[in-house]
């Protein structure tokens, strides 16, 4: 006996299968219900139009979930004479539907899913794929925009043979996104391998044609803040703030923080019991140097702690109100300079001002000055 063939199966939309995947994604991805039936609408009337060149604005879609039911339907004017039978019927046409219409009434016929035709289908689909992808990268976007200028820790997936270049995987708010950490941003003789957990600086986020791309960095001098914020609880509730700083990624780094409350040491509270606090932190960036002095309003107080470790003999400003001279024993000079500068460079950046360091053999020798 002949098997009997299984029915075709039909191409009407299953309501219940549609909003159960709906529910689904909403719960799975977090994307709004709401924000998927706007777009799937807006997919439905793009590829009936894409069908029917004569449609104008008069395709509605009717969403029911208590009923499980997805239905479109084309409003039509009722008219004597026809001239776009996409949006106007004829008395008879209407009565034949619906007996008591009358001319000038507006009537609704359905469109049958099956109606679409595979091209019309097709298009559907794409649209709403891409609408809820754009969904995806719109909560990727907001979720990490907020995280600019802020530390998170993250994975490395992916190292580029040729250029150093890192692939990073972040993670944030139960979302998630691959950061690229180019070579530039990465400390000298930091290395790293596929599997490392790093935290990584978010620099900025900007909106791409691929997605949301998230800027991060190891050299960017806000990641040393961001450390300490994370280490030392005064600087989180704000009892010790940090007022500047200045780096060169790898090697040193200067902080300037300072207390309104007299009880508190700014220095003292960064260093941690028997140097842990600072210790983690250097342990973080690999052996990174860092210099924690005492912010004061008064300049010349500033300058003189900026300058550390290196003692001072005095600090006179110059009449433009940016730069100063600054006068160190003999044997401080070296010490107060660093090596190629590096010491003189930081203060300088620390404090905003130009510094003209001299020996107090010599304080009226030429020697080169550091910028901010």
């Amino acid at each position: 006996m002949a098997k009997k063939a299984p029915a075709p199966k039909s191409v009407e939309l299953d309501g219940k299968e549609f909003f159960t995947a709906v529910n689904l994604i909403e719960q799975e991805k977090g994307i709004p219900k709401s924000y998927m039936l706007d777009k799937i609408t807006q997919a439905l009337v793009s590829a009936y139009k894409r069908d029917h060149e004569g449609i104008t604005d008069n395709v509605t879609v009717d969403f029911n979930e208590e009923k499980a039911e997805v239905k479109m339907y084309v409003k039509k004017d009722v008219v004597e004479t026809v001239d776009n039978p996409y949006t106007e019927m004829s008395l008879e046409e209407a009565q034949a539907k619906l007996p008591q219409a009358q001319l000038g009434d507006v009537l609704r016929i359905e469109v049958k899913t099956r109606a679409f035709g595979r091209i019309a289908a097709q298009t559907a689909r794409q649209v709403i794929v891409q609408g809820m992808r754009e969904a995806e990268q719109g909560m990727i976007y907001d979720e990490f925009s907020a995280k600019e200028h802020e530390i998170l820790t993250g994975i490395v997936t992916r190292i580029d043979p040729r250029n150093g270049a890192a692939s990073i995987r972040i993670t944030s708010g139960g979302e998630f996104t691959d950061a690229y950490l180019a070579a530039a941003e990465q400390v000298a003789g930091e290395t790293f391998k596929e599997g490392d957990r790093l935290k990584v600086y978010v620099v900025e986020v900007r909106r791409a044609t691929r997605g949301p791309q998230v800027i991060i960095s190891r050299t960017h001098p806000g990641l040393v803040k961001r450390l300490f914020e994370l280490e030392v609880p005064e600087i989180y509730d704000g009892t010790v703030e940090i007022r500047s700083t200045a780096r060169e990624a790898g090697s040193r780094s200067k902080i300037a923080v300072w207390s309104a409350d007299p009880n508190v040491d700014p220095i003292g509270a960064c260093v941690g019991t028997r140097g842990q606090r600072v210790n983690n932190i250097v342990e973080e960036l690999k052996g990174e140097k860092i210099d924690i002095i005492k912010y004061s309003d008064d300049p010349i107080a500033y300058v003189s702690a900026a300058l550390a470790p290196a003692t001072v003999v005095s600090v006179t400003l110059l009449d433009d109100g940016k730069s100063c001279k600054v006068i160190v024993p003999d044997d401080q000079l070296s010490l107060a300079i660093g090596r190629e500068g590096q010491n003189a460079r930081l203060a300088a950046k620390l404090t905003g001002f130009k510094i003209d360091i001299k020996p107090q053999s010599a304080p009226e020798e030429e020697a080169p000055s550091v910028d901010a």
